[in-house]
């Protein structure tokens, strides 16, 4: 949680001061500007809210219709953001805010054991609070792309990759594909420290390398060619190629 409060003040730091023409720079996003990605944050924030306050189904059809059907993610955030974009940058930034803060409140408060509904099914809160901080990190990374603004790697993100890593039979799932067997994470922090990631049973892949490059892959923002990683076993090449961070 801390580490989610701290990666929406990054995000409010890029975004406080910026004019109307940067909140229309296009973004790494294809075919949205930073303000329609503030906005699918915001929006993602309220789906949030509604999982830990029981009516997720109820918002999720309330932002995206039919769309929000199971497995069609992608198509839903693209019909969130058509239905309700053209608001003032103020306004969309007032909706992030108040639905990031609204959120932590609500987090703070409960069980982080309980489980609740989100798009890909039942998780933890804790799990949940996890994918808003990777999520948010994500796009804030898209919004300074988008404003020229360089980031630098923050050791929040090692939440990030353990979710990447806790994740992977989920990734592997949704591509019809089985992992062979377990696989470990041994990983560099950006401060040097490491960020290993070990199965109960003995690992047969082990994927090394820097941990803020395995969050870059798993959010889809860099090929694992372009980068130091590198993946031993015999599910080296897929564990890269799926890795995921979101639904």
């Amino acid at each position: 949680m801390a580490a989610l409060a701290a990666q929406d003040e990054e995000l409010a730091g890029l975004l406080t001061g910026c004019s109307d023409d940067d909140w229309h720079r296009p973004s790494p996003c294809e075919g949205w500007d930073v303000a329609d990605v503030v906005l699918h944050v915001a929006q993602t924030n309220e789906l949030a809210i509604a999982s830990i306050e029981g009516d997720f189904p109820a918002m999720a059809e309330r932002l995206a219709g039919d769309e929000a059907r199971p497995g069609n993610v992608d198509d839903a955030a693209g019909v969130m953001v058509e239905q309700e974009r053209g608001a003032t940058p103020g306004e969309i930034f007032d909706r992030w805010h108040t639905t990031a803060s609204r959120f932590l409140e609500l987090a703070d408060a409960t069980d982080l054991s309980r489980r609740v509904t989100w798009v890909a099914g039942e998780l933890s809160a804790r799990t949940l609070i996890t994918t808003r901080l990777s999520e948010t990190w994500i796009h804030t990374n898209d919004v300074a792309d988008a404003l020229g603004v360089p980031l630098a790697p923050t050791e929040r993100q090692r939440h990030i990759a353990r979710l990447a890593w806790r994740t992977l039979p989920y990734a592997f799932t949704r591509s019809g594909k089985e992992l062979t067997g377990p696989v470990a994470f041994d990983l560099r922090g950006p401060s040097g420290g490491a960020w290993v990631f070990t199965p109960d049973e003995p690992a047969l892949t082990t994927v090394t390398g820097e941990g803020a490059e395995l969050c870059l892959v798993a959010a889809r923002r860099l090929e694992p060619s372009a980068t130091s990683l590198r993946a031993e076993g015999p599910d080296a090449a897929d564990v890269l190629a799926l890795v995921r961070t979101y639904a």
